[in-house]
């Protein structure tokens, strides 16, 4: 597949064929995430890292595949940082970056920011996450550690539980896992479900999502548990949020009811909603994914600035 100089705004712009072989390469670079290979094959190369939003894994992890490859890293986290604040706007920044590195990687809060750089920059972006909108890294990682737990990604029963109406994770998730056939089960409150939007559009593609309130009723039929963090950043009523903070709560005891093999991953930061008695079961998988963004993003910044190894 070529990919070379391509944005990667959103899991949209994907073909089920180019993520198997987006997946396929980031298997080969774990020895490389490790360190147990090196090759600079990117050397003379410079990603700009504009993160406009908090980020601990996502900017990590790209600043890790860059430097394992031998690219350098130019690095912008607050828009206090930059001109915005003296009022440029985000296409005047994104221009004047784009003068100064090879491929952008852009966090902001609003959603539509990355396919405005896009439009606005000669170079290639990379969205690293629009406000509520799209993580298209995110899921190619979740994809990923999906794989490497189940061995396959057609057919996964997979569970989606918690925030799914502002967590721009689980959208992009549930369009990518419709494209491998996935049965695709959503446990939200009613005010936090998946948009009809994003609803509409994999029911298009074949997918009939099933909707409920209690994880309790669905969890021993899940391959793969996906848990969401209930984000107090994205309510515009703080009363709102305590309406349904800690609504969710994996425990030991919950999982009884799981099949042995099931995989519980998170995109993390986790606040309360998988208690850490969880994390040394088999179930738990959200570590191995954290570290998985290190192969995944190493894979795609060779596939979009031509390095070969």
């Amino acid at each position: 597949m070529d990919f070379y100089d391509r944005d990667v705004v959103s899991i949209r712009d994907l073909t089920r064929e180019e993520i198997e072989s987006i997946l396929d390469l980031s298997e080969k670079m774990v020895p490389y995430a490790t360190g147990e290979k090196v090759d600079r094959v990117l050397h003379g190369k410079i990603l700009g890292n504009l993160f406009f939003e908090p980020s601990t894994r996502t900017k990590l992890s790209f600043e890790s595949a860059a430097y394992r490859l031998g690219c350098d890293v130019i690095d912008v986290s607050e828009m206090s940082m930059t001109s915005i604040s003296k009022g440029e706007t985000l296409a005047d920044t994104i221009r004047m970056v784009d003068a100064y590195c090879d491929l952008i990687v852009l966090r902001h809060p609003y959603e539509g920011a990355a396919r405005l750089a896009a439009n606005f920059s000669i170079n290639p972006v990379i969205n690293a996450g629009d406000g509520a909108g799209s993580h298209p890294t995110q899921t190619l990682l979740d994809l990923f550690t999906m794989r490497q737990a189940k061995g396959s990604l057609d057919g996964l029963n997979v569970v989606l539980v918690g925030d799914l109406k502002y967590g721009r994770t689980v959208h992009s998730l549930a369009e990518a896992l419709t494209m491998f056939g996935a049965k695709l089960t959503l446990v939200a409150p009613d005010t936090l479900q998946m948009p009809d939007e994003i609803i509409n559009h994999i029911k298009e593609k074949g997918c009939r999502p099933a909707k409920t309130t209690s994880l309790e009723e669905v969890i021993d039929k899940a391959d793969v548990l996906y848990v969401t963090r209930i984000q107090k950043e994205r309510f515009p009523d703080p009363a709102e949020y305590k309406k349904v903070a800690g609504t969710y709560r994996i425990n030991n005891a919950m999982l009884r009811e799981a099949r042995r093999d099931m995989a519980i991953m998170h995109p993390l930061p986790r606040i309360d909603e998988i208690a850490p008695e969880v994390d040394s079961s088999e179930h738990a998988k959200y570590f191995q994914q954290a570290f998985n963004g290190v192969p995944v993003r190493m894979a795609l910044l060779c596939a979009i600035l031509g390095g070969e190894i």
